[in-house]
C-alpha cells in the first residue's frame, strides 16, 4: 500500500508534517519500537510508529532519523501523547533525510494502526499471488510459441500496467507491447542498454535500477539455455555472453515491488528467452553457410566453387531476390586484456547484431547477414541488393562509421576496461573472385582501427586507399629503398645476435600494439618484450607508439 492511502484514512488520526512529495512510497509492513538504534530489526520499506520514549535531548533526533533512513524505512509516525506536540528538531531532521513524518493523535492507538497496515498489506500480497498464478497459466498457453515476446509484455501492458519493451545489447527494440504506446527514442534506448551492461559487468543482480531523462527503468536479463552454458555447468565466463544478451526494460522502479511481482518478471524473460533461442537455432544455418565460403575463400579455392557456393547462400540470405547480389566483407576482432576468453564467438554475435539497421524492430532482421568467427576474429558476408547499370557500386553497402554511430556507447560500457572491438569494412565486390582481395582488405582495414584509441573502433576500405590498394603500383626500386631503411638494421642485428626482432614487430604489430597479448603469443615476459620493442626502436630512429610509424612498418612489411 501507499503511504497516500494511510493519509487518506481518517480513522488512523495521522497528520503530516513533511515529506509531501514521497507519499508514493510504498509500505511493506510495519513497526513499532522505542529503541534508540531500531536499525537491525528493519528490513526496509516499514512503517515505524514510535512514542518518542528514545529522545532524551534534541541532537537524539538527528541520530535516530538517520538509522532509519538508512535502513530503507517508508516513514516515521510519532504519537502526540508523551511529549504532546512533535520536536521541531525531529520535524527538521526528517526534512534533511527525506524521510515522511506522520502525528499520530494521543487519541490514537498504535495497534490501531499496526492492525491496518498489515491487513491491508496482507490482502495486496495474497491478491497479486493469485494474479501471479493466472497470469503465469495464461502466458505459458499464449507466450512466444503463440505469437512472439509482443503477446508476453501486452499482458504486462493490459494487467500489470506496465510499460515494457525487449532491448538488444545495442539498444535495438527487438519487441514491445502495442498497449505500452511509443518506445523509448533509439538515444534513451541505447543509454538505457549502456546502463544494463555496465551494471551486469559488476557481477550485480538485476534487476537493474537506473533513471534515464527523468524516467525510471528496471532492466532484468534475458537469457536462454542456450546462452547460459547450461550444457557447461554454467561455467562460462560472463564476457562470452554479455554483450549478446537481450534485456527487458520496465518503465518502473522495481525497488519496492513485493517477491511476487519479481518473479512474475523473471518468467516473462524466460518466456522471451525461448525466442531467443528459437532466434539462435535459426542463425546456425546462416552461420555455416558463411563458415563455408570463408573456408573456401581462404584456402585460396577456385573463384567457380566459391560461386557455386555463393549462389546456394543468396537464396537463403534474401529470399526471392531475383539478380544476384553484390557483397561485403566486415571483419571484427573482440580482444580481452585478460585473457582466457576466446574473442570470435563473441565478435560474431556482435557482427549479427550491429549489422542491422538500428531504427529497424524485430529478431529477425539478421537473418540476411551470414557470419563466421576463427579464434578472435569473425567475418561477415553481407549480401547487398545488385546496384543499377549506371551506378559502379563504390559507394553502396556499408560504411565503417556509420556502423558504429549507434552501438559505440552501449557496446563500450559492455567492454568495460578490458575489452576492445575493433572492425575493418572492405569495398562491394560484385564476383566471387573479388572475395579474397574483400577479405584482405578488411582485415587491413580492422588493424587500421584497432591503432586507434577508443574501444570500440571501426576503420573502412576508403581508409586504405592510399597505402595498401596501391602497394602493387610502387615502382619496385622505391619499395627496396623503403624497406631496407626501415628493415635491414633489424634483419643485421638479428643475424648477429639472433634476437628475433623482425618476428617480435609483426607480432606487435598483429596485436595493435597490446604488451599482454603480444608477449602471450611470443611466450615471453612483458619486459623482455618492452627491452625488443626499444631495441626496434633505437635501431631504426622510430616510436611504436606513434600510428604513422606503426603504418609505416607494417607497409614495410607487407612490401618485403
Amino acid at each position: 500500500m501507499r503511504l497516500r492511502a494511510l493519509l487518506d484514512t481518517d480513522a488512523l488520526g495521522l497528520t503530516l508534517l513533511g515529506g509531501e512529495d514521497e507519499l508514493d512510497r510504498t509500505v511493506r509492513g510495519v513497526m513499532t519500537t522505542d529503541l534508540r538504534d531500531p536499525s537491525r530489526y528493519l528490513s526496509g520499506g516499514e512503517l515505524v510508529l514510535t512514542g518518542l520514549a528514545w529522545r532524551r535531548d534534541p541532537a537524539d533526533s538527528e541520530a535516530f532519523v538517520r538509522l532509519l533512513a538508512g535502513a530503507g524505512v517508508a516513514a516515521l509516525a510519532a504519537g502526540e501523547a508523551e511529549l504532546g506536540n512533535i520536536p521541531d528538531d525531529l520535524v527538521t531532521a526528517c526534512a534533511r533525510h527525506r524521510l515522511p513524518l506522520f502525528a499520530v493523535h494521543e487519541s490514537v492507538a498504535f495497534a490501531s494502526i499496526t492492525e491496518h497496515v498489515v491487513r491491508q498489506v496482507s490482502g495486496e500480497r495474497a491478491g497479486d499471488l493469485a494474479a501471479v498464478v493466472d497470469r503465469h497459466r495464461r502466458m505459458m498457453t499464449s507466450g512466444p510459441a503463440g505469437g512472439g515476446p509482443d503477446v508476453v509484455l501486452d499482458l504486462l501492458g493490459s494487467d500489470l500496467d506496465l510499460r515494457a519493451w525487449v532491448l538488444s545489447p545495442a539498444g535495438r527494440l527487438i519487441a514491445g507491447s502495442k498497449v505500452s504506446g511509443p518506445a523509448p527514442a533509439p538515444g534513451v534506448r541505447a543509454t538505457l542498454a549502456a546502463e544494463y551492461l555496465a551494471a551486469a559487468r559488476t557481477g550485480r543482480r538485476g534487476p537493474h535500477r537506473v533513471v534515464v531523462g527523468g524516467t525510471a527503468y528496471s532492466l532484468f536479463p534475458v537469457r536462454g539455455d542456450s546462452r547460459t552454458g547450461a550444457d557447461q555447468g554454467g561455467s562460462r565466463d560472463v564476457r562470452e555472453t554479455l554483450l549478446s544478451d537481450w534485456l527487458l526494460a520496465v518503465e518502473a522502479d522495481a525497488g519496492d515491488w513485493p517477491a511476487e511481482r519479481l518473479d512474475l518478471l523473471q518468467g516473462v524473460t524466460q518466456l522471451i528467452a525461448v525466442e531467443r533461442d528459437r532466434r539462435d537455432a535459426a542463425q546456425t544455418v546462416r552461420r555455416r553457410l558463411a563458415q563455408e565460403v570463408l573456408e573456401l575463400v581462404q584456402t585460396g579455392a577456385a573463384p567457380a566453387e566459391i560461386a557455386a557456393r555463393l549462389r546456394v547462400a543468396a537464396p537463403v540470405l534474401l529470399p526471392g531476390l531475383g539478380a544476384a547480389p553484390h557483397w561485403q566483407v566486415v571483419v571484427a576482432r573482440v580482444d580481452w586484456s585478460g585473457g582466457g576468453t576466446e574473442g570470435g564467438p563473441v565478435a560474431q554475435a556482435l557482427l549479427e547484431e550491429i549489422l542491422v539497421d538500428p531504427l529497424l524492430t524485430g529478431p529477425e532482421h539478421s537473418d540476411r547477414i551470414a557470419v563466421a568467427h576463427t579464434g578472435d576474429e569473425a567475418v561477415a558476408l553481407v549480401p547487398l541488393p545488385a546496384v543499377s547499370s549506371e551506378h559502379d557500386g563504390s559507394e553502396a553497402g556499408i560504411l565503417a562509421e556509420e556502423l558504429l554511430a549507434a552501438v559505440r556507447d552501449p557496446l563500450s560500457a559492455g567492454l568495460d576496461d578490458d575489452g576492445r572491438l575493433t572492425i575493418g569494412v572492405s569495398a562491394t565486390v560484385h564476383s566471387a573472385e573479388g572475395l579474397r582481395g574483400a577479405l584482405e582488405e578488411a582485415r587491413h582495414a580492422r588493424r587500421v582501427a584497432g591503432a586507434r584509441p577508443g574501444r570500440v573502433c571501426a576503420a573502412g576500405h576508403q581508409e586504405l586507399a592510399s597505402h595498401v590498394l596501391l602497394l602493387p603500383f610502387v615502382p619496385d626500386d622505391v619499395r627496396r629503398a623503403f624497406t631496407a631503411r626501415l628493415l635491414d638494421p633489424l634483419r643485421d642485428y638479428d643475424r648477429r645476435h639472433r634476437a628475433e626482432l623482425i618476428p617480435t614487430l609483426e607480432a606487435f604489430l598483429e596485436c595493435d600494439g597490446s604488451w599482454t597479448r603480444c608477449a602471450a603469443r611470443l611466450h615471453l615476459h612483458v619486459n623482455t618484450l618492452r627491452y625488443r620493442v626499444g631495441r626496434i626502436e633505437q635501431l631504426t630512429g622510430r616510436e611504436l607508439s606513434r600510428l604513422e610509424d606503426k603504418l609505416d612498418f607494417f607497409l614495410a612489411l607487407r612490401m618485403s
